[in-house]
């Protein structure tokens, strides 16, 4: 739809009234400037009345309006004079009360150059107080400023008024209109915006990589960490068997040596990382401050030191940048061996522990061993014989002696049951039977007794084997200790790190950085990433507000 034009209120300076004028103009010269008036008939004239009597001007002006209400004027014509109205300074009472004052002044409300005039504003008050004081002027001159009326039944001129079909299309195409206008507004607004926030920026990165950036020389070099697998020393083999992979915790540990400060420092000692970085040659971006810190110094080591672990395959990648390529391979060299020294460090007090306990462990095994060694020595020296071997020779002899003395005892048992019995023999068998049983005495005083305060054979023998228990005893213990020996050998062999070179760094020839295309597009990338998130954020809070 069709936006109705807003009529412009202006405020016209009156001069001073002349003496020669009157405030108030008469109405003959009000009928005058409206031109001839149609004689009313019998049927139009009003009935008199009792009552209070209107003046003639008053009268006139409603009779006016009568008339004009007769004349059959759309709601749009009405509506059109009001604001005309309104524009030269009137103050009318209605919409026909407003063609009424203006048809006394001599103005067509309905003529094209006044509806023209409702849009264009007037230069200033005064331009509009001459516009309606010149008006008259022109309705002299014979101009038709008065809208023309036609009787009924005679023929009808073509209407101004647009059918709804025409007008809806007229409608449809100025909202057109207006939305191209818009779109052509909002996108010359979205260039602008990703000109000044995107587009910009993107250039400034790009400059700096092709025209200031400084080349950047890159080192690479890939080594691993393994460890020994085969066994102690007593194996013959042991330094030939296959070795494995290091467990990752050795991995992780040497990689984060490598990227800490500790290492930083001993590079700058050892290689001047401070100094090469305080270059001037060097780009402000990339350069150092004459005389960094050592926080300062380790960003730029963090950002030009890569290192990274691969878990699947046991090995850790490193790439050292530098601007000399000389200068990068030495200090990709220099950290290889730091990382050599810190892993053959990994493991060193664990191993000194532990071949330290089993030592300790073994040679006690080995003291208490020879201590009841020469125990069961002194014993044997002690002894002379052997107390088993004799206490079994006397029990050999004791149980000869016995079947002896079984033996005469039957035969002197045969020899009483006799009724005279042969006393030489009687007396023969009983001496025998007697000399065995002193001689069954003395061996069993000789196994069991003690003299001279020396321990019996008995005694002697249960020393004599509680030595060899105690002796072998301590062949068990020692035993043990030799076994855990070997194993802490061993273990202490296969915790062993070793660091192996898989590529050794080569200085490049051509420098490796900055990529000039694939940094320029990512910067565009990051840039219209922060302009689509702040511009998606800001849409999201218009919107909340404005719900």
């Amino acid at each position: 739809m069709t936006t109705k034009p807003k009529a412009r209120k202006f405020r016209i300076k009156r001069s001073a009234p002349s003496t020669a004028a009157p405030a108030n103009p008469a109405r003959p010269v009000a009928d005058a400037a409206e031109g001839p008036r149609p004689v009313p008939t019998a049927q139009d004239t009003p009935k008199a009345r009792a009552g209070e009597v209107s003046s003639p001007k008053q009268v006139g002006g409603e009779l006016d309006i009568d008339a004009i209400r007769r004349e059959g004027l759309t709601g749009r014509q009405l509506r059109m004079a009001r604001r005309v109205a309104q524009k030269y300074g009137m103050a009318p009472t209605s919409d026909f009360d407003a063609v009424r004052l203006l048809r006394a002044k001599g103005i067509d409300p309905f003529q094209r150059s006044n509806m023209l005039e409702l849009v264009v504003p007037q230069k200033s008050d005064d331009a509009g107080k001459d516009v309606a004081e010149t008006q008259p002027q022109g309705h002299q001159k014979g101009r038709v400023q008065l809208p023309q009326t036609l009787p009924a039944g005679g023929a009808n001129l073509p209407s101004t008024e647009l059918s709804p079909a025409e007008r809806r299309h007229r409608e449809i195409g100025d909202i057109q209109r207006d939305i191209s206008r818009r779109r052509r507004r909002k996108m010359g607004l979205l260039m602008v915006r990703l000109a000044f926030f995107v587009f910009l920026p993107t250039f400034a990165a790009g400059y700096y990589f092709y025209k200031i950036a400084t080349p950047m020389y890159a080192t690479t070099s890939q080594f691993l960490i393994i460890q020994s697998e085969g066994g102690g020393g007593t194996s013959p083999l042991g330094g030939l068997l296959p070795t494995q992979f290091a467990t990752s915790q050795d991995s992780i540990a040497t990689q984060a040596f490598l990227q800490s400060k500790d290492a930083m420092q001993r590079l700058d000692r050892d290689a001047g990382f401070k100094q090469h970085f305080s270059d001037p040659s060097i780009d402000p971006v990339q350069r150092l401050e004459a005389d960094p810190t050592n926080e300062e110094a380790y960003k730029i080591y963090k950002k030009n030191v890569k290192i990274g672990f691969d878990p699947t395959e046991g090995v850790i990648r490193m790439e050292v940048v530098a601007a000399d390529p000389q200068v990068s391979s030495a200090f990709s060299q220099s950290l290889i061996d730091y990382a050599e020294e810190r892993v053959n460090d990994l493991s060193k007090q664990k191993r000194a522990d532990s071949m330290r306990d089993a030592g300790i462990a073994f040679e006690e095994a080995q003291q208490k061993r020879r201590d009841v060694q020469e125990q069961l020595i002194q014993l044997q020296v002690k002894n002379g014989v052997d107390p088993q071997a004799e206490i079994a020779a006397i029990r050999t002899q004791i149980t000869t002696y016995e079947s002896l003395l079984i033996d005469k005892q039957l035969a002197l048992a045969a020899l009483l049951d006799n009724t005279r019995p042969n006393r030489a023999k009687v007396d023969g068998a009983q001496g025998d039977v007697r000399r065995l049983e002193e001689q069954l005495t003395k061996l069993n005083e000789r196994l069991n007794s003690a003299t001279q305060g020396e321990d019996s054979l008995a005694q002697r023998a249960v020393e004599l084997q509680l030595a060899q228990a105690d002796l072998a005893a301590a062949d068990m213990v020692l035993q043990s200790a030799q076994t855990a020996m070997d194993q802490a050998r061993t273990e202490a062999n296969r915790q062993v790190r070793y660091l192996t070179v898989a590529v050794e760094p080569v200085a490049p020839e051509e420098p490796t950085y900055p990529r000039k295309f694939e940094n320029t597009i990512l910067a565009f990338l990051i840039f219209a990433g922060i302009y689509l998130m702040l511009s998606l954020t800001a849409s999201i809070l218009r919107e909340q507000v404005t719900s």
